[in-house]
């Protein structure tokens, strides 16, 4: 958990204070000083349309970071929302809940994302995360079920209810205080679940043209070849920052699986 909370950090740093150093409207393209190699003066060159690449990355991490924790929030409060309903009130309800998840479970998501984001006129961050989140909260919604099916038996639950406490009030403060390590967890997953579906459709163009994103960065240096002409300097950097993204989000997700499943605690 340390070490990717630490990990993380340094990339929220890039955002928060990366401004104060760098000045991010040299991430314009400007024809003068196009192609340039790292250098005291670009420390990380420039790219084809003449953009600092270090203005870039700074601009592009916090994008990246905003749009994968925007969809991952949305798609897990979708998902916690419809596993509480359905768990706890079971019935017609649960069929209904169980029937769509299973049913947006068996249609391959990726095929959706590239329709919808074809026919979207103007991508930018915001709808990006709507439309990965619209696809993403059916683990959420199954897990969340699973666990309340077992916590509506429970004694304390069953004294909650025989003391007239009212559906909402059980819900929200007897079952959902036990889901919050594990809707956490989902959350963590989901957040990087949400990049990855967004680094595959900025690879592929369909992601936000005016605004800088480190997949939309490595989707240029395809566009202009920088692999082939060796322009490394292009698309090494975005590599490694999602790299160290992803590192980061799993042991973060590790740990939080380790504290919500008991069986993965370690004996000390």
């Amino acid at each position: 958990m340390l070490a990717g909370l630490i990990l993380l950090l340094l990339l929220v740093l890039i955002g928060l204070l990366g401004p104060l150093f760098i000045d991010v409207r040299l991430a314009e393209p400007i024809s003068v000083r196009t192609n340039q190699a790292p250098s005291a003066e670009h420390l990380l060159g420039t790219d084809s349309g003449g953009r600092e690449l270090l203005a870039v990355f700074v601009a592009a991490t916090p994008q990246t970071l905003r749009m994968g924790v925007l969809a991952g929030l949305i798609g897990v409060l979708i998902g916690v929302t419809l596993g509480l309903v359905a768990g706890y009130f079971g019935g017609w309800a649960d069929r209904v809940i169980s029937a769509i998840t299973d049913t947006m479970l068996t249609i391959p998501p990726l095929a959706i994302l590239l329709v919808v984001a074809a026919s979207v006129r103007a991508v930018n961050i915001e709808m990006m995360a709507i439309i990965i989140a619209s696809l993403s909260w059916m683990f959420a919604a199954r897990v969340i079920r699973s666990q309340v099916l077992t916590l509506r038996e429970q004694s304390y639950v069953q004294m909650a209810r025989l003391s007239g406490f009212s559906n909402f009030r059980v819900i929200f403060r007897e079952i959902l205080p036990n889901m919050l390590p594990i809707a956490f967890a989902s959350f963590v997953g989901a957040v990087s679940g949400a990049i990855l579906a967004g680094l595959g459709l900025e690879v592929l163009g369909l992601g936000p043209q005016n605004t800088p994103t480190l997949g939309m960065t490595i989707y240029w240096a395809l566009l202009y070849s920088a692999f082939s002409r060796g322009m490394w300097w292009w698309w090494g950097p975005p590599i490694i920052i999602l790299v160290m993204l992803f590192v980061a989000l799993f042991l973060i997700s590790a740990a939080l699986d380790e504290v919500a499943n008991p069986r993965l605690r370690t004996s000390k």
